[in-house]
């Protein structure tokens, strides 16, 4: 099985919950406008000035979402 990659975008601020999920919105859109297979996405509050979004790519595909997209990091999903 390949390895799986989150892609993942801080937002830090007042806002960042409210940024974080609408940010999830376009990541969603655009899994589906590229018809990729794997839907996997989300956003997490950290703490009340700290939230993230995240999609799920696999390995072999996470040079071009990472070229498309501009994510702040990733790490490897569990």
């Amino acid at each position: 099985m390949n390895r799986r990659i989150k892609l993942i975008w801080d937002f830090r601020g007042v806002s960042a919950l409210k940024i974080a999920e609408h940010h999830e919105i376009h990541l969603k859109e655009y899994l589906i406008k590229e018809n990729y297979p794997l839907q996997i996405t989300g956003f997490t509050e950290i703490n009340e000035m700290y939230a993230i979004a995240f999609v799920v790519v696999e390995e072999k595909d996470m040079i071009t979402f990472r070229d498309a997209l501009k994510p702040h990091r990733g790490e490897v999903y569990q």
